[in-house]
């Protein structure tokens, strides 16, 4: 039930809902990160909803995507996974939610970029496997694996209020989004030495969800009049 799969050359677009980028980023600040005098670059932007929170917590915030995603506060459409050599921007934090098939890529290009550390935005299922064990985990742990306690909801393509109901099969019937996916934060710091810390997220998508976090319902997913809670 947690499988999601994409094809090879898939965008992977699942944008990142904003409460759960503000339990991040809450979770930096609780152990003493000084965001506000420091730079973050977030190389998937996809629509900005994690970028944009990150722009509340830190001094500056650089978004870049793949792709153009028509939002103009995206400053450049790159590929983070070339190597920019001396034309990589100078900063202290890689965040992001990678597409799942080059997350591993994603981070340790990010590893050689940021001067502080990186963190990614994955399903829990991504600490599994003997590839990424080889190529990440085993000599690279990350210092902090960050589980939601409750679900993160991601729909593809669009960003979606979990607390009111859409119609997404067709049907006409009305009901909120839901996910039987697991989601977490890894969190890389470069001053980290020996085993991840298992920290778990408790729940918190209330506390921190703000006015105007969620797009309008589009008209396809839109249930009749008088169906919304």
């Amino acid at each position: 039930m947690q499988q999601r799969n994409e094809p090879h050359d898939s965008l992977d677009d699942f944008p990142t809902p904003p409460w759960a980028a503000r339990a991040l980023c809450e979770a930096l600040v609780a152990r003493g990160e000084l965001l506000a005098e420091q730079h973050a670059w977030e190389p998937a932007c996809n629509r900005m909803h994690l970028a944009g929170v990150l722009g509340e917590y830190f001094q500056h915030v650089l978004a870049t995507d793949i792709h153009d995603y028509g939002d103009a506060r995206q400053d450049a459409v790159c590929d983070f996974l070339i190597n920019s050599a001396q034309d990589a921007p100078d900063v202290d934090w890689v965040i992001t939610n990678p597409p799942f098939r080059l997350g591993a890529d994603f981070i340790r290009q990010g590893l050689a970029m940021a001067r502080r550390g990186v963190a990614v935005f994955v399903r829990s299922a991504f600490v599994e496997g003997v590839d990424r064990w080889n190529t990440i985990f085993r000599d690279t742990p990350p210092a902090l694996v960050m589980p939601f306690v409750e679900r993160v909801v991601l729909w593809r393509g669009v960003l979606l209020n979990p607390d009111l109901r859409v119609c997404r099969d067709g049907s006409g019937r009305a009901e909120k989004p839901t996910t039987a996916t697991a989601y977490c934060w890894l969190v890389w710091q470069k001053e980290h030495h020996g085993p991840a810390e298992h920290s778990w997220i408790p729940p918190c998508r209330r506390e921190l969800t703000r006015p105007g976090d969620y797009p309008a319902i589009p008209d396809h997913l839109r249930p009749p009049t008088g169906s919304l809670i």
